[in-house]
């Protein structure tokens, strides 16, 4: 590896993960056939990509193709670059750990990828607003999305005749209707911290500017100022929930969803198959969180819930790219979406899940924006952070701590970000 960028992996890496040390495989190229390896973070998937992996071995002669699927797979990415230790392809999300892997220079520029002409605009330039600072190239082909919002049960809403809210005020009167009925508007799990942050992004992206966090980091504005609305709103919402939110966790909140305890659940599409393998006979729809007072200002929190990275090391692009082609294929990308519940991020005459059903002239629209947390550093506990401020009530507190908490954990971006603007000026950034 080249020193500069063997120095810059290993600045990201420290920034990021700390230090860990497990084994694992490289590229290799025998004789006969070319091997190539991927590495995806989504558990939940594996037995789609045992398909993937049997059926393109059983089609392809000259390239054998191994796709692992472990539990952590972060973890193990994370020791194996440090140990420069690549495979040929990951498969990971937009979010910041991507942010860091393009920072770090050990991400092949996919440009010449052909597959790219047929991904969604709207797809790429979340990648690109992922980056730390601009980076010339195309680092990852989006595979599929998912969608965050309110989960609603469709017989029930029917049954009593109750709208599809469009804005803040038709949610809270939604909310009142359905109690006077004596029936529970939302169910929370927030005893998981994480489960915290879905009713957040799914506010946070039609209340506050998408790409809050970098003008933060340009000492443009403050958190205070742009997510007050946002955490005013959340705490609305908790007086439609259960009792004690946080006695339960996700599983808890899956069970009772789809047992018909509560009318909706704030939370996003991957959330699905965990409550249909309760209940595989209720009726799921999903509408965008209604969460600005002007209707025509809401969109939907929709992110790259899989994405595939070839590294920089990778041996046989060509090869690579056409492991590419196979998964990029319709009927494979079918299989995927119709399996996790996703959305799909080529363009194609793909069939969605009716669950999707309320989202959908949104989806169609490209009317999406990525989720906040997807910028948040992961040291920085944004999920601790919310479930605390849900529990004590102090919006004050809450913002003044996330404003001092980002400077403290995002001194190297800031750093970063103010170095690229030094050198080409704002508008370019």
């Amino acid at each position: 590896m080249k020193g500069k960028r063997k120095k810059c992996l290993e600045l990201a890496l420290c920034c990021l993960f700390g230090t860990v040390m497990l084994s694992g495989c490289g590229n290799v190229k025998d004789s006969q056939k070319t091997k190539i390896e991927i590495v995806q973070y989504k558990p939940e998937a594996a037995g789609y990509f045992e398909m993937v992996e049997e059926e393109f071995n059983k089609t392809h002669d000259d390239i054998e193709l191994k796709i692992s699927s472990p539990n952590d797979a972060m973890t193990i990415l994370r020791t194996r670059f440090i140990r420069e230790d690549y495979p040929d392809i990951i498969g990971i999300g937009g979010d910041i750990n991507y942010s860091y892997f393009v920072d770090a220079q050990i991400l092949a520029d996919v440009s010449d990828y052909e597959g790219l002409k047929q991904i969604k605009q709207a797809y790429l330039d979340i990648d690109e607003a992922l980056e730390l600072v601009p980076t010339e190239g195309v680092y990852a082909v989006p595979y599929v999305a998912n969608a965050a919002g309110i989960l609603y049960n469709r017989s029930m809403f029917e049954e009593h005749g109750w709208e599809i809210p469009q804005n803040w005020e038709e949610l809270k009167t939604l909310c009142g209707q359905i109690q006077s009925e004596g029936i529970l508007p939302f169910y929370f799990g927030f005893k998981d911290t994480w489960t915290c942050l879905a009713p957040w992004n799914a506010m946070a992206v039609s209340l506050a500017p998408a790409d809050v966090t970098k003008q933060v980091n340009r000492g443009e504005t403050t958190f205070a100022k742009e997510y007050r609305e946002v955490s005013e709103k959340y705490l609305e919402l908790l007086q439609y929930g259960v009792e004690a939110p946080f006695a339960y966790g996700y599983n808890d909140a899956c069970t009772a969803f789809a047992r018909g305890e509560a009318a909706m659940y704030p939370i996003g599409s991957y959330a699905i198959p965990q409550i249909l393998s309760v209940n595989p006979e209720l009726n799921i729809d999903s509408f965008v969180m209604p969460a600005n007072d002007e209707a025509e200002k809401n969109t939907l929190n929709s992110g790259i819930d899989l994405q595939f990275c070839v590294m920089a090391d990778c041996k046989n692009k060509e090869a690579a790219y056409e492991v590419l082609d196979f998964l990029y294929a319709e009927e494979n990308l079918q299989k995927y979406i119709e399996e996790q519940i996703s959305i799909p991020c080529k363009e194609g005459n793909f069939t969605l899940s009716p669950m999707l059903d309320s989202m959908l002239s949104h989806i169609e629209a490209g009317n999406m924006t990525d989720y906040q947390d997807h910028y948040y550093p992961s040291e920085m506990a944004v999920d601790a952070q919310l479930q605390t401020f849900l529990i004590q009530k102090d919006t004050d507190a809450f913002l003044k701590k996330f404003d001092t908490d980002w400077l403290r954990y995002n001194r190297d971006i800031i750093r970063l970000v103010q170095a690229y603007e030094k050198e080409h000026g704002e508008k370019d950034f």
